[in-house]
């Protein structure tokens, strides 16, 4: 039966004291400046703190002879374009990967790189047909270089490497203008004897200067109700904040019936009489409680996200997944609170997301944030939900894509959980350290 408790009346100057009522600010203090540091470093400027970004080149060129009878020669301008692209990116932002045709393709199904350049067979062929068809009558097609995106890899990883395409195809652009205008001047210098060379004329001279046919075209495009590859951001962050809220809410409601602390409805004050229980049962208890939970709401998010038309594949393993990830978290969260106390709130609160959203690379790409966010990256639960999910969603769960990282860091997070719950709370019981009120004078 609930009772209703009334403080002892006592002078409340004590209770009032500069320490006592400066504490949450100085604590929301450094939270709030923690917040800015870690959510304003990685949006601020991108482009900046760009680094070891993954891009493809596949260069397919098999090369071409050109030249008169007599000055013919041997020519490969795919390996000079891929050449140039090589110097011309910075190797400390651009991680520019040579790769077979096959190689680029499972790079692009498994979002390890972000984009892929593809230079055909024929380009020398193509690029000589343009030479000569600038001197002599004829329709000609400029030689295709193809810049695909991975949408699924996400959105903003599609933008950067639009942007790149843009600049290096520019310098590609000038680069092969000018080695062929060098080319048919050359071919058009008359052999002594020999009839007067062609003029080129202003046209000509304008299709020698821009040569090159740049196609930029999406590779696998997301389907419609992906939220331009949002989805998978926004549904690991629902997974990471029910773990951890929930968790916090079952520690709150469970010690709240088991008398340990008040509970207030509104005007009302109730406090149950204290139940005579071990630390280890109350955790297990708690445990159920998530668990149960996590299932529960797996499920109703599932629902909601086929109501809402988000396309699900595989529904039964992100159903799973989603289960196992607030499992782990909110083991994880409840295992703190049980180790120390009130002030496991604002460590479950840096850990799973003051730190982890910005390394989470679901909306900036990791190797377009801070080199310290990629090392958080390594670690922190949201980066490892978030690879998991997109794997799901996107990438035909795929374990080469996330799916196989985000399982085996849960299993892990979900041991670390255990393992210090635990120990933790056995360590109390037979120390005899019960949870009850501490007479203070």
């Amino acid at each position: 039966m609930a009772t209703t408790d009334t403080a002892a009346a006592g002078p409340p100057r004590r209770h009032l004291s500069p320490v006592r009522w400066a504490l949450p600010i100085v604590v929301m203090t450094l939270l709030g400046s923690l917040l800015g540091v870690m959510y304003l470093d990685y949006v601020v400027d991108p482009e900046k703190n760009l680094h070891d970004f993954p891009i493809a080149l596949v260069n397919q060129d098999v090369g071409e002879t050109l030249g008169p009878p007599g000055r013919e020669q041997r020519v490969n301008f795919g390996e000079q374009v891929a050449d140039g692209l090589r110097q011309a990116v910075p190797a400390d932002k651009i991680d520019l990967r040579v790769l077979g045709p096959n190689e680029a393709r499972q790079a692009m199904q498994s979002a390890q790189v972000y984009g892929t350049i593809y230079i055909p067979s024929d380009f020398s062929k193509r690029l000589g047909i343009l030479g000569v068809g600038s001197v002599v009558p004829g329709d000609i097609e400029r030689p295709i270089i193809t810049v695909q995106t991975n949408p699924r890899a996400g959105a903003f990883g599609t933008s950067i490497m639009q942007r790149f395409g843009e600049q290096a195809m520019t310098q590609v652009q000038q680069q092969v203008g000018k080695q062929l205008t060098e080319q048919v001047r050359a071919q058009l210098t008359p052999q002594p004897g020999g009839p007067p060379a062609p003029e080129l004329s202003g046209a000509a001279r304008i299709a020698l200067d821009s040569p090159l046919n740049i196609v930029v075209e999406q590779f696998r495009p997301l389907p419609g109700g992906s939220g331009e590859g949002l989805t998978a951001f926004f549904y690991s962050l629902l997974l990471l904040l029910v773990g951890m809220v929930g968790a916090m809410i079952v520690h709150q409601l469970i010690d709240a019936a088991l008398g340990f602390l008040p509970t207030e409805w509104g005007p009302w004050y109730l406090h149950y009489p204290r139940a005579s229980i071990s630390r280890v049962q109350t955790l297990l208890i708690k445990w159920s409680a998530v668990a149960a939970m996590a299932v529960v709401v797996s499920a109703a998010l599932l629902g909601i996200g086929a109501a809402l038309g988000m396309p699900l594949d595989k529904p039964l393993a992100l159903f799973l997944y989603g289960a196992f990830v607030m499992i782990a978290v909110g083991f994880t969260c409840t295992s703190v609170l049980a180790a120390i106390g009130t002030s496991g709130l604002i460590v479950n609160l840096i850990v799973f997301v003051i730190l982890g959203l910005p390394s989470s690379g679901g909306t900036v790409p990791i190797e377009a944030t801070p080199k310290y966010f990629q090392w958080l990256a390594n670690f922190e639960p949201m980066h490892q939900v978030f690879l998991g999910v997109r794997s799901i969603l996107y990438f035909n769960g795929s374990g080469t894509a996330g799916l196989t990282r985000g399982i085996w860091m849960s299993v892990l997070g979900l041991a670390i959980g255990v393992t210090l719950g635990l120990t933790i709370t056995r360590f109390y019981d037979r120390k005899g350290l019960e949870r009850k009120p501490v007479n203070r004078a």
